[in-house]
């Protein structure tokens, strides 16, 4: 990725701005900024979520994360490890530069290559190494990864402590023995390089020092120090009943996820839905939370102002499931986004997040068709027969209560409100420096993208099958029984996502072409549903004993659902809510393109479903 993918919004930055390059004079506050056209020397005041980069965007090849080798993603962690200090200095110097590339035995103009390809971008993959297209990945045969974990376990990370030296000598030892080909010896520094600072800590002295060192202490929540450097994520379920938006009868109790600036006490995102927490609500808080919120708060037609964006420093989870993953943790480092896992049985931490939520909870008790928190307080009051709100009208009041209410309340922990305390922290005042405005993410979709879950398929004759439901667009067709690079007598995966609220259509990932395409349903007079209506169709044919469950046999079997499902709706909570979660569904129908090229995917005006944590999705077959 380039320049176009962030928006910088800091003094002397060069925008653009209607078409024409400006240069950033003053940051008035957290939405306004004045522009100074240096030719001319004409100012004036604009909107921050109108400026756009100096030098129109273009469009890039940019690679998926799933196809980066764990051994490229190793060397680009281990080159951001010896720059950070660097990142960090307010007045670089070239001496400083000399003195980290000695330190590290490279050359100084190597390192400023490193500096500039990531600050320009701020994405871990632009420090990946540069690989020839024609040479293949960098990836080690599995038996030389194998010789290099094991070496490291046994070696580096015991209370021994042995050298990196010692290391080296013993994966060229055992590669000997196995017939192998070594790997260099900066390949191996890389690898330990990468590995996490309170792993080796732990392994090599012990828990003591680790808890010491990378443990918070009770009762206080550290680098919390200013807007964005730490954002705590939590769900939970809301005690309101809402109604379905045709016959406005009670569906059901909604999910929240949560997104919270420790600093500021400011909301930065929330995501709710009727389904239980999941990776994919989790994912879709963040992006709410990343990504500005201008055409958002437009939506619902909120009179007030939200002027939070930006990329956290670090997030900080519940020890779910639903939290843990490769993928999340891959799309995080990315972004240079740190996660802190909360131990379990081991609360080291406040609860910020949850009091914010059962602050929440208290306003919800004032609402039509309130469950309350417990029996006595609910007393004799009926919550279904009270309840009168849609989830669309819900999340209006939400978010009308979060950018009107609480964000402009005086809250007790920090003697101000969280709106005026994060102004502070970004824009300072008479006491402190503040940190500066956040970038903006211009490339929203990329950053869509690799928050989504994914399957890995060959690509056959007859397109792609993904669980029984087959696909196919033209733009497959130089890839059918394309053959693995690696390994030629088997076929080639490629890289698909897919979005579980709509799988009408999947995203292929062009590993030469380096862009996401859109294959629809290869029959296209099947119906768009989501996946969890599949998995329902699915177990109804075989409770049929379909000898053949084929791709016809489900979808015949969910036209006699959805009958079944119409005549019930009167009558039942179930199909009620059923009808209510694929009618919000098909708003990711109208609102995704369906040409090949993806240009646009509007996740916040769509509802999630119960899918299966990060880790579980890396395979849904």
């Amino acid at each position: 990725m380039d320049s176009s993918t962030l928006i910088k919004i800091e003094l002397g930055q060069k925008v653009s701005y209607e078409g024409h390059n400006y240069r950033i004079a003053e940051l008035i506050d957290l939405s306004q900024v004045i522009i100074v056209n240096e030719t001319t020397g004409v100012s004036f005041t604009v909107p921050i979520a109108k400026l756009d980069n100096k030098k129109p965007s273009t469009p890039t090849q940019v690679e998926d994360l799933l196809n980066i080798t764990g051994e490229s993603w190793s060397i680009a962690k281990s080159r951001l490890k010896i720059i950070k200090p660097l990142l960090d200095l307010p007045r670089r110097s070239r001496s400083d530069v000399q003195h980290v590339a000695a330190d590290n035995n490279l050359h100084t103009n190597t390192l400023y290559g490193w500096l500039k390809h990531y600050e320009t971008s701020g994405l871990l993959s632009s420090l990946l190494p540069k690989v020839r297209r024609d040479r293949g990945s960098t990836k080690f045969d599995d038996e030389i990864e194998e010789v290099i974990k094991k070496a490291i376990a046994t070696e580096y990370l015991t209370k021994q402590r042995k050298s990196q030296r010692m290391v080296i000598d013993e994966v060229k030892k055992l590669c000997r023995q196995q017939g192998l080909t070594p790997p260099h010896d900066n390949t191996i520094r890389n690898r330990i390089k990468a590995l996490p600072l309170e792993l080796v800590a732990l392994r090599r002295q012990g828990r003591k020092v680790s808890d010491n060192t990378f443990r918070p202490i009770k009762g206080k929540f550290p680098g919390a120090d200013w807007p964005l450097s730490v954002v705590q994520i939590d769900h939970t379920k809301l005690d309101i009943i809402l109604v379905d938006d045709h016959y406005r009868k009670a569906i059901g109790r909604p999910w929240i996820t949560l997104a919270f600036d420790v600093y500021s006490r400011m909301i930065t995102g929330f995501y709710v839905s009727f389904d239980p927490p999941s990776a994919m609500t989790t994912g879709l808080c963040l992006i709410h939370s990343i990504l500005p919120k201008e055409q958002w708060l437009a939506k619902y037609d909120i009179n007030g102002e939200w002027p939070l964006w930006g990329l956290p420093a670090k997030i900080h989870v519940d020890n779910a499931k639903e939290f843990r993953g490769n993928m999340l943790q891959k799309a995080c480092e990315q972004y240079n986004i740190d996660i802190e896992w909360r131990p379990v049985a081991r609360p080291n931490f406040g609860a910020h997040v949850e009091r914010v939520l059962g602050t929440f909870s208290k306003e919800i008790h004032a609402l039509p068709g309130s469950t309350f928190s417990n029996t006595a307080e609910k007393g004799d009051y009926d919550s279904e027969s009270k309840a009168s709100m849609t989830l669309t009208e819900f999340e209006h009041w939400l978010a009308n209560y979060v950018v009107n209410v609480y964000h402009q309340k005086i809250h007790s922990m920090i003697g101000m409100t969280p709106i005026a305390q994060y102004k502070q922290g970004i824009l300072g005042d008479e006491h402190n420096p503040g940190c500066g405005l956040p970038a903006r993410i211009k490339d929203e979709e990329r950053l869509k993208f690799d928050f989504m879950p994914y399957e890995l398929r060959s690509i056959l004759d007859y397109g792609v099958v993904i669980d029984k439901v087959h696909y196919y667009h033209d733009v497959l067709r130089p890839w059918i029984n394309a053959p693995d690079e690696n390994e030629p007598k088997r076929k080639r995966k490629f890289i698909f996502r897919r979005d579980p609220r709509d799988i009408s259509q999947i995203w292929f990932y062009d590993p030469e072409l380096h862009s996401h395409f859109a294959i629809p349903y290869r029959d296209t007079s099947h119906p768009a549903i989501s996946i969890w209506e599949l998995r329902e169709a699915v177990s109804r044919a075989e409770a049929q004993g379909r000898e053949t469950l084929n791709e016809h046999a489900i979808f015949e079997a969910y036209e006699k659902m959805r009958e079944i499902e119409l005549e019930a709706v009167h009558k039942t909570k179930a199909a009620r809510r059923s009808v209510q979660r694929r009618k919000i569904h098909a708003q990711t129908e109208n609102s995704t393109p369906k040409n090949d090229r993806i240009t646009d995917v509007d996740f916040d005006d769509i509802t999630e479903i119960e899918i299966e944590p990060f880790d579980e999705m890396d395979d849904w077959s």
